[in-house]
C-alpha cells in the first residue's frame, strides 16, 4: 500500500543555539487576550473565558535569527495587519491540565506574528461566520527560533513590541495578558488533548495595523530575540 502522492513534510521551527528542529503539529491562537487590544477592536475587555481559532501547521513560516523573511502580500485583501505575539510550544502531552502544572507542559517560547487579512476577518465576523479566510491563510504565522523554557529567562514579565519601518507600533508587557500562559494552556486542554508539537499564539497587544509591500516589521519579546519580516509584492 502506498500514498497516492508524496505526503507533505513536517514544518520544523529552529531551536535557538542548536541544530534541532521543533516539529509543528497544530497551531492554536487566543483571540483578544490583551484588554487594550480588545478595546481597539470594539469589545469590552472583561475577563470572560478565552476563545481560540486555529491555523494550519503549514501556515507556520520559520525565520532564523539574523534573517529577514520576504513575505508576499496575500491575495484578496487590501487591509493586511500585523499582530506580534508570544508563542508557547507544548512539549508534554496532557488533557484537563491543572493550572499549577500547566507550565510543566510548555517546552519553550518564541516570537511570532499572527498576520491577518483584517477586511476578510471583519466581513466574516459581521456575518457570524468563521474567521479562516482572515486568519488561516498561507504563510500567516511567521515565527522566530524557539528557546527552551529554561533558557527563556523571566518570560512572564517580559516586554513585547513591534516596529514598522523603525517606528514603534505595538509595545506592552506579557503580564498584561488577560489569560496567562498557564491559564491558557490549562483552559485549552479541557477541550483538546495537547500534544508535543502544538504551538499556542497567546494574543497580541494594542496597536495592530496595516502593512503594505516594502514595509519592514521587526518584533520581539525580551529574552527571545527578534523576528524580522519584510512585506513583498
Amino acid at each position: 500500500m502506498s500514498y497516492v502522492f508524496a505526503p507533505q513534510g513536517t514544518i520544523g521551527v529552529p531551536v535557538a543555539g542548536s541544530n534541532d528542529l521543533y516539529p509543528v503539529r497544530r497551531v492554536y491562537c487566543v483571540g483578544r487576550n490583551y484588554a487594550a487590544h480588545a478595546r481597539e477592536m470594539g469589545f469590552d475587555p472583561d475577563r470572560e473565558p478565552p476563545f481560540f481559532f486555529c491555523k494550519p501547521a503549514d501556515a507556520v513560516v520559520p525565520v532564523t535569527h539574523g534573517d529577514t523573511l520576504a513575505l508576499p502580500y496575500p491575495s484578496e485583501t487590501s487591509n493586511y495587519h500585523y499582530e506580534i505575539e508570544l508563542v508557547a510550544a507544548i512539549g508534554k502531552a496532557g488533557a484537563d491540565i491543572a493550572i499549577e502544572q500547566a507550565l510543566d507542559h510548555v517546552w519553550g517560547y518564541a516570537v511570532g506574528l499572527d498576520m491577518t487579512r483584517r477586511d476578510l476577518q471583519m466581513k466574516m465576523r459581521e456575518a457570524g461566520r468563521p474567521w479562516e479566510l482572515g486568519k488561516a491563510f498561507d504563510l500567516s504565522a511567521p515565527i522566530a527560533p524557539l528557546y527552551p523554557a529554561a533558557q527563556a529567562g523571566d518570560i512572564h514579565h517580559a516586554r513585547i513590541w513591534l516596529k514598522v519601518n523603525g517606528e514603534t507600533k505595538q509595545s506592552s508587557e506579557i503580564p498584561k495578558l488577560i489569560w496567562s500562559v498557564a491559564e491558557t494552556v490549562s483552559y485549552l486542554s479541557k477541550f483538546f488533548r495537547l500534544e508535543p508539537g502544538d504551538l499556542i499564539y497567546t494574543g497580541t497587544p494594542e496597536g495592530v495595523g496595516p502593512v503594505v509591500a516594502g514595509d519592514l516589521m521587526e518584533g520581539g519579546v525580551d529574552g527571545l530575540g527578534t523576528l524580522n519580516v519584510r512585506v513583498t509584492k
